[in-house]
């Protein structure tokens, strides 16, 4: 399935999906509505869904797409599937809605549980991250393709540039950074803190926040092919996707560790 992939035309959908995202932010109408969990959801979450599920289901009618932004298939019949998108339309709507412009698009694809493909677009910066498992990781920008690696680094160094959550920094997570020498905080909002890990710019990122499957999926196929790891806090072993209830446990995103 790997091969098959039409990564060029995947590409064009995500640029054409930002653009959709812009004109909203542009404009500054958001058309913010809460769902029944209480998260925001807005007319740029919705539009950017649309255009990439109509989008991939052209490109690979084959497999399907679970979405943030849509209806959940049960387990009984998702589990099924030998591949699957996973489908954050717009990660950081809070931050969509806050104008830190630090938002993305998440897509990534599943198969018996692993991440074998992702990509994280930053509309405001047109800037796009992918992965292919055995392929390595990438940062593509002005047409220019850049391959990532991420940093090596000791838990007993000081100065650890350590990433946070803009909107959710909890008294766990806390706990995880206060262990660590003298550590820099780098506080950012939606998947740019898994790309800040896949390009070295950070070391570190402990989430003691559970947080859903489409959120983490790109970013972990991204700090992998980059060289480092993304684990379950309590087992040491990476995440798992396609769970029957879709949330992740409490996780450790690093860099390179000696």
């Amino acid at each position: 399935m790997l091969h098959q992939l039409r990564h060029t035309e995947i590409l064009a959908l995500l640029q054409e999906a930002a653009g959709s995202i812009m004109q909203f932010y542009h404009r500054g109408q958001t058309g913010m509505t809460l769902k029944a969990d209480r998260s925001p959801v807005t007319e740029a979450d919705l539009a950017s869904h649309e255009v990439i599920t109509r989008g991939l289901a052209s490109l690979h009618p084959e497999i399907p797409v679970l979405s943030e932004e849509s209806s959940h298939e049960d387990y009984a019949i998702r589990s099924k599937h030998p591949y699957m998108w996973l489908l954050d339309p717009l990660d950081g709507t809070k931050e969509f809605l806050k104008r830190t412009d630090e938002f993305s698009i998440n897509l990534a694809l599943i198969s018996e549980g692993q991440v074998v493909a992702g990509y994280i677009h930053l509309p405001v910066w047109d800037k796009v991250y992918f992965a292919q498992k055995g392929q390595g990781a990438f940062e593509l920008s002005d047409g220019k393709l850049h391959k990532l690696a991420a940093a090596h680094f000791s838990l007993q160094d000081s100065g650890l540039r350590v990433v946070a959550s803009r909107s959710h920094l909890d008294d766990l997570t806390k706990t995880y950074i206060d262990q660590l020498v003298e550590p820099t905080l780098l506080p950012l909002g939606s998947a740019l803190k898994f790309i800040s890990i896949a390009t070295g710019e950070a070391h570190y990122y402990p989430r003691m926040v559970n947080i859903m499957e489409w959120d983490t999926a790109a970013g972990q196929i991204l700090i992998e092919e980059a060289g480092g790891s993304m684990v379950d806090a309590s087992t040491g072993r990476p995440l798992v996707y396609n769970k029957p209830d879709l949330y992740n446990p409490y996780f450790i995103a690093s860099g390179i560790q000696l």
